[in-house]
């Protein structure tokens, strides 16, 4: 059975710094929301030119005489079954650059939004292993839709507990980001993760 431990951490007992923060950007939310798509974004899609097209050598038809516009090559873009122009030609850069310090604010406003959500969440998940423990945790907390769980460290155990139920994505305190935090229903932090992540954003600051 899985052994559940449950802190008891009101808003007030949650860092101000982070998960109280003034709200006044939502345009550097929607970039690190962008930025983190983009810069999972893979350029796959590639098209032939009209010199990669293969066939085409023959002149379709005569220079002169036919009435027809003059033409050298079926491979020409404007032919059905001819190169593309300008197509994508799979070394395109989807990325997306943020600053360390911009993508701190927008985490810290994300969470603050999160927070006053009532998504936010501190609870100690200890298992051996099963997956059975982990829908056990869900169903007895009543989780039953998008749970980002946030832990300090990725245990062995933890890792195959979650890693085959779907409603659980679980992701360590310093890597935490803007996409998954809109997107969850619910966030669990473990209580030592939420120490972690209030040290890294807060990090160089006097």
């Amino acid at each position: 059975m899985a052994e559940i431990t449950k802190t008891t951490v009101k808003t007030t007992a949650l860092p101000d710094n982070i998960f109280a923060v003034e709200v006044n950007n939502h345009e550097l939310l929607k970039l690190a929301y962008d930025s983190y798509l983009a810069n999972s974004r893979q350029s796959s899609a590639v098209t032939l030119k009209r010199g990669e097209v293969s066939g085409g050598g023959k002149k379709p038809w005569k220079q002169k005489g036919t009435g027809r516009a003059r033409f050298g090559s079926s491979r020409n873009p404007i032919w059905r079954g001819g190169g593309v122009a300008f197509g994508p030609t799979g070394n395109e850069n989807h990325t997306k650059r943020l600053s360390k310090t911009s993508k701190r604010v927008a985490i810290r406003q994300a969470l603050t939004l999160a927070n006053i959500a009532n998504k936010v969440v501190v609870l100690d998940f200890k298992t051996t292993g099963k997956t059975s423990e982990a829908a056990k945790f869900l169903t007895d907390n009543k989780f039953d839709r998008k749970v980002l769980m946030v832990v300090d460290e990725k245990t062995p155990e933890i890792l195959r507990a979650t890693n085959n139920v779907q409603s659980i994505l679980l992701v360590s305190a310093n890597y935490l980001n803007v996409y998954h935090i809109l997107n969850a229903d619910k966030i669990v932090f473990s209580t030592k993760s939420v120490a972690v992540i209030s040290k890294w954003l807060t990090e160089g600051e006097k």
